[in-house]
């Protein structure tokens, strides 16, 4: 299941720097270059890289690789090359082939480490593991690896749109990562397992509290802490909670519950920047 829709298609054609001469030299007419791999063999890396863009540009992805992959076979020392690697590995995920895209990005990452399109490369074989992650019903290991592969594109190539949106892209798999832990926690809140659950709640608070899902995890641990009897650990929890998001629905039902127990909860109003992080730790 894809988060968000693809971005930077367009960056990418634009990147790659034999582009305009392919496409001056190539009209679009197609037809006269036979996919045969005898016409493929024998035609220049020019007109086939033209072919492939045109290709591609149809969405005829498999047919662009076909066309790019002759280029790397029949002229492999050519300048065209290096690109028709880079357009094979683009085709192959826009197929959603993403174990080819990323086995040919690794090998262009490790060939071409200083070419001028490498942050590009790094950023689609982020794109590859990105677009596989499931559901937060589901084992969430592609998440982990799509957060080391974005995290690396930040890490190398920090000024450019490409670390960008990989931020962007993290802070999505954060939530999903977040929603396993709430999805695994409240399966451990229901069959009783307490211990087990309020340690999947403060992973949420103290790992995740930039996404939506940390307001339902202090309601949770205000919960489980009234079933243990520990009411002065659930009116902490309460109060961060009230603190933070006074106007949630969690906190709502958060102050009820304490109020059945005859608890004040305490704690209301804006918070300030940074000031969950120092509430919860100063408490807990």
């Amino acid at each position: 299941m894809r988060l968000t829709p693809r971005t930077f298609r367009l960056p990418l054609l634009l990147a790659v720097p034999l582009l305009a001469a392919a496409c001056s030299q190539w009209d679009g007419k197609r037809d006269s270059l036979n996919a045969s791999p005898a016409a493929m063999a024998a035609a220049t890396p020019d007109a086939l890289y033209g072919a492939g863009i045109d290709s591609m540009r149809k969405g005829e992805y498999q047919d662009a690789i076909g066309y790019f992959d002759s280029i790397e076979r029949e002229h492999p020392y050519s300048t065209w090359a290096t690109s028709a690697r880079l357009m094979a590995a683009y085709s192959d995920y826009m197929r959603n082939r993403y174990t080819e895209a990323i086995g040919a990005l690794d090998r262009f990452i490790q060939l071409h480490p200083a070419h001028r399109d490498i942050a590009y490369a790094y950023y689609l074989r982020a794109l590859c593991y990105y677009e596989q992650i499931v559901d937060a019903e589901r084992d969430q290991r592609a998440t982990e690896i799509a957060m080391n592969q974005l995290q690396e594109v930040v890490n190398r190539f920090p000024g450019t749109p490409y670390a960008r949106d990989a931020r962007l892209k993290m802070d999505l798999a954060r939530d999903h990562l977040a929603g396993r832990e709430m999805n695994i926690g409240r399966f451990y809140q229901n069959k009783g397992l307490y211990t087990a659950a309020i340690g999947r709640f403060r992973r949420v608070v103290d790992e995740f509290q930039t996404t939506n899902h940390v307001p339902e995890a202090l309601h949770r641990l205000t919960e489980i802490y009234m079933a243990l009897g520990l009411t002065e650990e659930a009116r902490k929890s309460a109060s961060v909670l009230g603190y933070n998001y006074p106007g949630s629905s969690w906190y709502q039902d958060s102050y009820a519950l304490l109020g059945e127990g005859g608890i004040e909860a305490g704690g209301s109003g804006a918070s300030r920047p940074g000031f969950f992080a120092r509430t919860w730790n100063s408490i807990f």
